[in-house]
């Protein structure tokens, strides 16, 4: 398979030895100093880039008819119109603030814990999130779904990163050297609190399950997630 590495830092170093130890071929390694040349010969692309530059990485996949994983996060403003265009030019997008089969296994736990506390109110849920100094975005994008996972299972209303209001749920964001990842749910209440956490050790989940999801998506139309490519809905 022919792949296109969009963003080509840390993450796309990563997701290029994996690829290539999974018999696949590099066409385009996209950072700031070069063009898209070699894009349109990609099987799939996958997006490891910077908030500023996922919007034009994303559109000019969909526009050289090049299925896209886009693991950026910092953009989802502009989500909705992306979909607009992959559905327009009839492409394949899987976008996902994380793509460790942990974490997605971690987001499942997640809303199924909401689910069991929902009618016990005198726990206050909030969350922790600890990444490297180099993140640009705060809170994490893994952060924010885990709050989206809990609000649509309970009747908290809202997530924020100040003083929490009734039905808000508090998120902390930490950035501390070279740290991968480390996100933290809590339930507290008066006499005892419940955690779920999970710890990743290294970037290598992180891509082996970006390039797992590009495999699943080559030759695909649609708006995908994780849990499609992991059978986990």
């Amino acid at each position: 398979m022919k792949i296109a590495l969009l963003g080509y830092g840390k993450m796309g170093k990563v997701i290029e030895r994996i690829a290539l130890e999974r018999g696949h071929e590099i066409v385009l390694k996209k950072d700031e100093s070069n063009t898209y040349d070699g894009l349109a010969d990609a099987n799939v692309a996958i997006d490891f880039s910077v908030p500023s530059a996922a919007v034009s990485n994303i559109s000019a996949c969909f526009n050289n008819n090049v299925p896209v994983v886009s693991g950026t996060t910092g953009w989802l403003e502009h989500f909705d119109e992306m979909v607009t265009l992959c559905n327009e030019k009839k492409g394949g997008f899987i976008s996902s603030s994380n793509f460790s089969l942990g974490v997605n296994i971690f987001f499942g736990l997640n809303e199924y814990l909401a689910k069991i506390m929902a009618p016990f109110d005198t726990y206050n849920v909030t969350m922790e999130e600890i990444h490297h100094t180099q993140k640009l975005d705060a809170p994490s994008g893994t952060a924010i779904s885990l709050a989206k996972g809990v609000i649509e299972n309970s009747n908290y209303a809202n997530w924020t990163m100040d003083e929490a209001k009734v039905n808000e749920i508090h998120i902390e964001a930490k950035r501390i050297g070279d740290v991968p990842g480390t996100h933290t749910v809590n339930y507290n209440s008066i006499v005892d609190s419940i955690e779920i956490k999970h710890t990743a050790h290294n970037r290598e989940g992180f891509a082996l399950g970006a390039v797992i999801a590009a495999e699943w998506l080559a030759g695909k139309q649609g708006i995908y997630s994780m849990k499609d490519v992991l059978n986990l809905k």
